[in-house]
């Protein structure tokens, strides 16, 4: 582990007895997540260790990206394929990258061939907050929820009408903008948000020496270009409260990328991640609530190589493009809550998906569904909170699966709480792992998983903090078999692992971070699983001087294997971000921030190089709500 990593762990947890003498603060513990459970609870209340970035937090943090804002947090790993608008993976609990279920206002999204969400596509100006579940949810949610939950709520604006602005210029070309405004009119209320990002680049393709492809990247020939990145977005969102009892609400979402990068066979691609939906929420009673949510997801990106080549034919459309995919993921769901007794809820729910496949590359099988019922249990017991869910899957393509939870926790004295829990989960083999030609595998079976937490929660006037320990034991991993030619059901994984999460405030200043440990295995081979970082770290630390706020933002990772065979190690790093603004009035802020301070080289996937140091400096119009 680099001296870096070493010093920001330390200083973390150095930093946590100063958490029993720090002075009287506000925490965010009584926030409403609705995520972990699929019903309102507070973070407090909630079983499942769960995460919440609230707009408020997004802006302080002067993240220029999702990736940039998730990094580092608890549970999380990324890798990233050479800066903004590059591909990005993340791994929760040290889960395969496919293992995360993602909802966008509660609209399952994500590709139905790569099983990949596009995190770098979805721009920042428009979430209004971020609910992480960490551990298995395939028991509410079915397919991919392994590793957790990720649900990212679009901005909203429910009184009065409120206009927002910003303007960002930053290193390697760097410009940004959004404006949006929204607000309540009688019963109704509206928001339109759009935002625009350019990024002239660097060049992310580091050469490899020796290599059979001397460019690296795998690649044959260096390209020494400026690898860029330009994102347009617009989200529209309304409703209507019905009457006293029936609220109705739409949304849109559309994100277009043109993202520049490294290669022989395609070197430019055209994205699009959009998200239709729908709302419908009937309260007849104190008791009973019943509640429609229906959507599209389409995700697709065209493929370009604009240089000769002898290897790539286009497509003979006059376009120029090499190949194309899109998918389209229509999901519904009809949920009802049933308080049984103060204390007692009953949920009882449909889940109906389908996923469509269109492509330049021709798929056996170009569409499924998949239809699901659920029916979870909550109650409260004096000290004592109990949760159960269970869910029966109905797939075309592998058949029927049941997963379920069962969780508890135990209020102890001086705000102490202990928690315990137990998860089955299972994914979906992707459309390119059943039907790719010649690499599928239509025989596969979803992979599956059980995983065991145990938690220490404390929560006090002073601040908050919460340890997890969990196991999950993974079985039917699907990887390519060379031998074979095709992907095949061959690995099992056991990953062990630990996080601490705390926030508070010491004196003047405001204290939050965590810390991650999550030990993965391969146990066929007894190897490291690739890509994750075995330990990870975040601290954040800000102070308000009157209209004057300065902050720093500390990222460390340590050593992980890039390939399968842990022939190929990529070093721990830890970043330091520096950050001020200076509030002129109560909604004009003027942003600076010194990203990668100290000039760290680092990787996240070989041969593609990060950032050095940026920096970035914003013009906020941000009314007080």
């Amino acid at each position: 582990m680099h001296m870096q990593h070493r010093t920001l762990c330390l200083a973390i947890a150095l930093g946590l007895p100063s958490l029993a003498a720090a002075q009287s603060a506000p925490t965010d513990l009584d926030e409403v997540v609705v995520t972990g459970t699929r019903t309102a609870v507070t973070v407090d209340e909630s079983l499942a260790p769960v995460e919440v970035i609230g707009r408020e937090e997004i802006e302080r943090s002067q993240a220029h990206s999702l990736p940039d804002l998730l990094r580092g947090r608890a549970g999380i790993s990324l890798s990233n394929q050479g800066g903004a608008g590059k591909l990005t993976t993340l791994f929760l609990r040290g889960a395969e990258s496919d293992h995360v279920l993602v909802l966008v206002d509660g609209v399952r999204v994500g590709s139905a061939t790569s099983g990949l969400t596009a995190f770098q596509d979805l721009p920042l100006a428009l979430i209004e907050r971020i609910e992480i579940v960490r551990g298995p949810r395939s028991s509410l949610y079915g397919s991919e929820a392994i590793g957790g939950v990720i649900q990212i709520f679009t901005r909203r604006d429910r009184e009065g009408l409120r206009a927002r602005a910003s303007a960002t210029l930053g290193s390697h070309g760097r410009a940004e903008g959004s404006a949006g405004f929204g607000g309540g009119l009688g019963r109704g209320w509206f928001g339109v948000d759009a935002a625009y990002q350019n990024v002239e680049g660097f060049d992310a393709c580091e050469v490899a020496t020796p290599s059979p492809f001397s460019g690296g990247c795998f690649i044959f020939l260096p390209e020494p270009d400026a690898d860029g990145y330009r994102n347009r977005s617009l989200s529209l969102r309304g409703g209507v409260d019905a009457g006293e009892t029936l609220q109705v609400d739409l949304h849109a979402l559309r994100a277009e990328g043109r993202n520049v990068f490294d290669g022989d066979f395609t070197n430019l691609s055209k994205t699009v991640q959009q998200v239709l939906g729908g709302r419908a929420t009937w309260t007849p009673s104190e008791r009973l609530r019943l509640q429609l949510v229906a959507g599209r997801n389409t995700d697709s990106s065209d493929q370009y190589l604009t240089k000769p080549s002898p290897w790539v034919v286009p497509l003979p459309d006059g376009t120029g493009r090499i190949g194309w995919f899109q998918t389209d993921r229509d999901s519904a769901t009809l949920q009802g809550d049933l308080t049984l007794a103060r204390g007692q809820l009953l949920t009882l729910g449909v889940d109906w998906l389908r996923d469509h496949v269109a492509a330049s590359t021709t798929y056996a099988r170009a569409a499924r569904a998949n239809r699901a019922g659920f029916v979870q249990y909550q109650g409260r017991f004096g000290r004592h909170d109990l949760l159960a869910s269970l869910r029966r899957d109905d797939n075309d393509q592998f058949g029927g699966h049941t997963t379920g939870s069962a969780a508890w926790g135990l209020d102890l004295a001086d705000g102490w709480r202990v928690i315990a829990g137990y998860g089955t989960a299972f994914k979906a083999p992707t459309f390119n792992e059943l039907y790719y030609p010649f690499f599928g595998n239509p025989a596969l079976r979803p992979e599956e998983a059980d995983s065991a937490e145990l938690g220490l929660a404390w929560r006090g006037a002073r601040g908050n903090a919460r340890l997890s320990a969990f196991r999950t034991e993974a079985d039917d991993l699907i990887t390519y078999d060379a031998a074979l030619g095709r992907a095949v059901n061959l690995e099992r994984a056991r990953i062990r692992g630990a996080e601490l999460t705390f926030d508070a405030r010491v004196s003047e200043w405001t204290v939050a971070g965590s810390l991650s440990v999550a030990d993965s295995e391969n146990r066929a081979t007894g190897l490291a699983l690739p890509r994750r970082a075995r330990h990870g770290a975040r601290l954040e630390l800000d102070r308000a001087f009157g209209a004057l706020r300065i902050g720093l933002t500390a990222v460390g990772e340590g050593a992980r294997w890039d390939d399968v065979a842990n022939t190929r190690r990529l070093g721990g790093y830890a970043t330091f971000d520096l950050r001020a603004e200076y509030a002129f009035s109560e909604a004009l802020t003027l942003q600076a921030r010194v990203a990668n301070a100290f000039d760290r080289d680092y990787a996240t996937v070989a041969f593609y190089r990060q950032p050095g140091r940026e920096w970035l400096l914003t013009l906020r119009y941000s009314p007080q709500r």
